[in-house]
């Protein structure tokens, strides 16, 4: 397939939206390759990815192996999602210390909505399906009261979020963020890429060093999961797609306990700057919130979120129409 620039650029905004979408729970980065009608070439060329790569620049040159291998069409969408990433992770930390109430009840909406999403690309419900939906909800919710795994100033934790939270990039209506709000890990990622563009626009060696070496951290397990998840996850649509279907839906189920937007924090952590931060909390009744509970705007933005997944949906389906 010959590109030219103007063609690159169009991919590179098409990862833009791909990177706004993954940093939000709820709103899949997969859905959004989808809908822009770069999924297939995505899946392809990951499938394709192999140490091979190596052999053919050995022997016809890196000009070859580059084209084979399709390298420039993911240069230029993994560009878009990187800069988006970063632009948008800051807004988020923002957005979460200043009107944290309101933003999970967006992000609580997002998640409802996909719920009702994937659950509708189940086409025959039968007992296996029930039966692992309901494991899931239940393993999901014991995952968001259980103490966290880890946190993200643990290095093999955060190559462990990175292996799982790639899942988004597979699945269309599956949100990575989400995966990373179910493992605990949500904030500190989003707070590793914030101190990485501090980092940048300060010219800080003592805060950029460290947030970069995260960062490979995660991506090194986003980059393995991305090759283990693309194989295993295409199997088990081919060959059981609604039962994959079901264990999805119910995990964001029970995951919505995570998201739920009055919280109480029972225990605080220290952090490495000795800071106490929140570590375990439980969700409350917005008549038991400290402060504010802002319920009727709560409402609304949790409403905000749901339709928003639904305009979403509907790109997609004319998009899948004219296929």
């Amino acid at each position: 397939m010959t590109r030219r620039i103007k063609d690159y650029l169009l991919i590179t905004a098409k990862g833009l939206a791909m990177g706004a979408a993954d940093v939000v729970p709820g709103v899949s980065g997969g859905t959004i390759a989808f809908i822009s009608g770069i999924y297939e070439e995505l899946i392809e060329t990951i499938h394709k990815l192999d140490f091979g790569i190596f052999k053919i620049w050995k022997q016809q040159g890196f000009k070859t192996a580059w084209n084979q291998y399709n390298l420039s069409f993911l240069l230029a969408l993994f560009l878009g999602i990187g800069v988006s990433i970063v632009s948008f992770a800051k807004l988020i930390i923002y957005l979460l210390d200043t009107y944290p109430v309101l933003v999970w009840s967006f992000f609580f909406g997002l998640v409802v909505a996909s719920i009702v999403y994937v659950a509708q690309q189940i086409k025959n419900w039968k007992i296996g399906e029930i039966t692992l939906l309901v494991i899931a909800s239940v393993l999901s919710y014991l995952i968001t009261i259980a103490e966290p795994l880890g946190t993200t100033e643990n290095n093999w934790f955060l190559f462990f979020a990175g292996f799982i939270a790639i899942i988004a990039m597979i699945l269309p209506g599956i949100s990575g963020a989400f995966v990373l709000l179910l493992l605990g890990a949500y904030s500190g990622v989003i707070g590793i890429i914030t101190q990485l563009t501090d980092g940048l626009l300060k010219m800080d060696t003592s805060v950029l060093g460290p947030a970069f070496i995260r960062l490979v951290i995660f991506a090194l397990g986003a980059i393995t999961g991305l090759k283990v998840f693309s194989r295993a996850l295409n199997w088990m649509f081919k060959h059981h797609k609604n039962l994959t279907l079901a264990a999805l839906t119910g995990f964001m189920v029970g995951a919505l306990n995570k998201i739920w937007p009055w919280k109480k924090v029972v225990e605080y952590r220290e952090n490495s700057a000795g800071e106490l931060v929140p570590f375990i909390d439980k969700s409350i009744l917005p008549q038991h919130f400290e402060g504010d509970p802002q319920v009727l705007f709560a409402i609304l933005f949790a409403v905000i979120g749901f339709l928003t997944i639904f305009l979403l949906e509907y790109f997609a389906n004319r998009k899948s129409n004219k296929i």
